[in-house]
């Protein structure tokens, strides 16, 4: 006790050569117990310190100490957490909380911007039921001051809030949409200022909660999403939150996901995003070359591995089958999957499937031959995966309706067993024999 008078009094001191108006009208009483509390948050003892700070912040007015602001913020913290079953107490001391913060923010204006971002957390915190009006706006305030020094947490919350406000029928959708940009422009200053995964993970937040929001039309994305693209057509984050967000709301049609998508390949060329320019090509009525191209880059690359080949192979031989009956090229396709175990059954039972559909010139056996090829294969799919059997018996029983008449094939000198060699529309398969009896 001797040693905290003797620092309450070298306080005092330095009073008199730096004036009273500091301190406030009880000056004595402020230092005083300025100095008390202080020596009990410098050992961490906040439960000692809480009654000499309320008697510093008594006698003390706000310009006192900085620092008896912030220390009144952690021991109403603290309380706040011993009385969070008690509603009424924790009322009041998160009234005295948010009272800090806005002294600190009026009276120490060279950190009013760090302290509404405080008070907009501490908010969050510690919100009650009908006050997200209240943080929604502090959020806001928080993000107008901070600018290029925006909380990340703050950004996303704030978006967070609108939507919640929204579906409470609170705001309206333009609000939200208004959210969204003021969230998403305050992190493309932070991120200008100081890159980061963070910063990129809370833009994508931002994106994927107003995807989900109910308010992102494609219209809507695409009045926001436009003028980014165009002001960084070469910008990697841009680009793939664009595809992701536009490909999560269905809006893939767009024409601005197109250039997105096309861009992102441009400015980082995978197999992946071959693959996808794949898909979206894929699905246009007239853009049938482009898909080939782009699956062909996709299985041309380094970073995809064989399995993932035989993947794509077999996607692309059925793409070129049923979408553009480009049967030659789709059984080419089918024999590169069949090269995988994995997708050997599946990509067999395509080729006999192509084979039945193919149309054969020539004498009464060479246009039927195609089937016996059709059964080639389809045998082989059952031996290589037994589960396919009732399948491809099926389609077996199919194609022996249309093998030729053994009278027919005795025309020809053929007879069952014999090696056949089949010659079809740019097609080689040697196959066997097979008649109706």
């Amino acid at each position: 006790m001797k040693r905290i008078l003797l620092a309450a009094a070298a306080i005092m001191m330095s009073t008199l050569v730096f004036g009273q108006g500091r301190y406030g009208a009880d000056s004595a009483e402020c230092i005083k117990y300025l100095s008390f509390y202080q020596q009990y948050v410098k050992q961490n003892n906040l439960e000692d310190a809480a009654p000499n700070w309320r008697k510093a912040i008594k006698f003390c007015p706000p310009t006192a100490s900085q620092n008896m602001l912030l220390d009144g913020m952690k021991i109403m913290r603290k309380e706040i957490n011993q009385f969070r079953n008690n509603p009424i107490r924790k009322k009041e001391l998160v009234d005295t909380l948010m009272m800090l913060h806005q002294m600190r923010i009026d009276t120490y204006p060279n950190y009013a911007t760090t302290a509404k971002t405080n008070k907009a957390v501490d908010m969050m915190n510690y919100a009650e039921p009908g006050t997200e009006m209240d943080v929604y706006n502090a959020l806001g305030e928080a993000l107008d001051a901070a600018k290029a020094k925006s909380n990340t947490t703050v950004a996303v919350r704030y978006l967070d809030y609108a939507i919640q406000l929204y579906k409470a029928g609170r705001l309206m959708d333009s609000d939200v949409f208004s959210a969204f940009e003021k969230s998403v422009e305050t992190l493309e200053l932070v991120k200008a200022a100081k890159p980061s995964k963070m910063v990129d993970d809370a833009i994508a937040d931002v994106e994927s909660l107003f995807a989900g929001s109910g308010v992102a039309s494609c219209e809507n994305l695409v009045t926001v999403f436009q003028p980014r693209y165009e002001a960084s057509p070469e910008d990697e984050t841009v680009l793939s939150n664009i595809v992701t967000l536009f490909s999560s709301t269905g809006c893939t049609q767009e024409d601005l996901f197109l250039q997105a998508v096309e861009g992102l390949y441009k400015v980082d060329p995978s197999s992946n995003s071959a693959h996808l320019l794949f898909q979206l090509y894929s699905s246009l009525p007239d853009g049938g070359d482009q898909a080939v191209k782009y699956m062909n880059e996709a299985i041309a690359f380094e970073d995809s591995d064989a399995e993932k080949d035989a993947e794509y192979y077999f996607e692309l031989a059925t793409y070129l089958f049923s979408k553009l009956d480009r049967k030659a090229d789709a059984a080419a396709a089918a024999k590169k999957a069949a090269e995988s175990a994995t997708w050997q059954a599946r990509a067999y039972f395509l080729l006999g499937t192509i084979w039945s559909t193919v149309k054969c010139d020539g004498n009464p056996i060479e246009s039927r031959a195609q089937f016996w090829v059709a059964t080639d294969y389809m045998l082989k799919a059952k031996n290589t995966d037994a589960t396919m059997a009732g399948e491809v018996d099926k389609q077996i029983a199919t194609y022996r309706q249309y093998y030729p008449l053994q009278s027919d094939a005795f025309m020809y000198d053929i007879v069952d067993g014999d090696r056949f060699q089949v010659n079809c529309n740019g097609m080689n398969e040697t196959t066997t024999v097979r008649t109706q009896k």
